[in-house]
């Protein structure tokens, strides 16, 4: 694969992984969206969906690693890093360019994100539809659980490569983003499961400057916690596959 294939392979699939994980969390948070309120399991679904898109939309062009994650578990089994910046540059501007269009899908709900007079209702936070939020805000057990969900992600990822019927099938992606919906409801209560860090980072610097009205805080001081923890996780667990695979 090309330095050009990987970048613009990881481009189109982060940012189709975004645009469909952004969307059903604004789908799920705004007002006037029909799909409010649906629910943690229709957001878990949407973010499972998005990597089957995104993953299989980029497969022939680079693989369709999309998290940086994945792909420094890769780098540390194989020992291979000459490419890592390609894919982590293109994951980057692909969560951008995915957390804009997001923005675009719900321009209308945005603009209308003040208070309701009728009904006293307040302006609907927004970061949460960009970037993580853990529920209960502790560095500590926040980072420790970015680290075990990404290992829980990772791990498994590397292993599927040994099972040949997967790859052969092409149902390897499919997997994939079984695994990640059921990360996402066993795992993502605490912190809402970046375990990507340009997932995460990316839409959070795109909600700094978009102009939603309303649209609070982009909370930089834990934004260190969903980078660090995925990337320490996606290590970790490339090095537990190389020492016992």
């Amino acid at each position: 694969m090309s330095n050009g294939d990987i970048f613009v392979g990881e481009v189109i699939g982060t940012a189709i992984l975004i645009l469909f994980g952004a969307g059903v969390c604004a789908a799920v948070t705004l007002r006037h969206s029909k799909a409010r309120a649906a629910g943690w399991v229709v957001i878990a679904f949407g973010w499972g969906f998005g990597v089957l898109a995104g993953a299989y939309t980029a497969a022939p062009l680079s693989g369709g690693q999309l998290n940086p994650a994945v792909t420094i578990g890769i780098a540390v089994d194989t020992g291979e890093w000459g490419k890592v910046w390609v894919y982590l540059l293109g994951q980057f501007v692909g969560a951008i360019l995915g957390a804009v269009l997001t923005y675009l899908v719900y321009l209308a709900q945005f603009q209308a994100n003040v208070a309701d007079e009728d009904t006293a209702e307040e302006p609907t936070p927004t970061l949460g539809i960009f970037s993580t939020i853990p529920e209960i805000r502790n560095p500590v057990a926040n980072l420790i659980t970015e680290i075990i969900a990404t290992i829980a992600l990772v791990l498994p990822i590397l292993a599927f490569g040994l099972t040949k019927g997967l790859g052969e099938s092409g149902t390897t992606v499919l997997i994939v983003s079984l695994l990640v919906v059921g990360i996402g409801l066993s795992l993502g209560g605490p912190t809402g499961y970046a375990i990507n860090p340009t997932r995460d980072l990316g839409p959070r610097i795109v909600h700094t400057f978009l102009p939603i009205p309303n649209k609070g805080t982009s909370d930089w001081g834990y934004a260190w916690i969903p980078v660090v923890g995925p990337l320490v996780g996606g290590a970790l667990a490339g090095l537990i596959y190389h020492a016992a695979f």
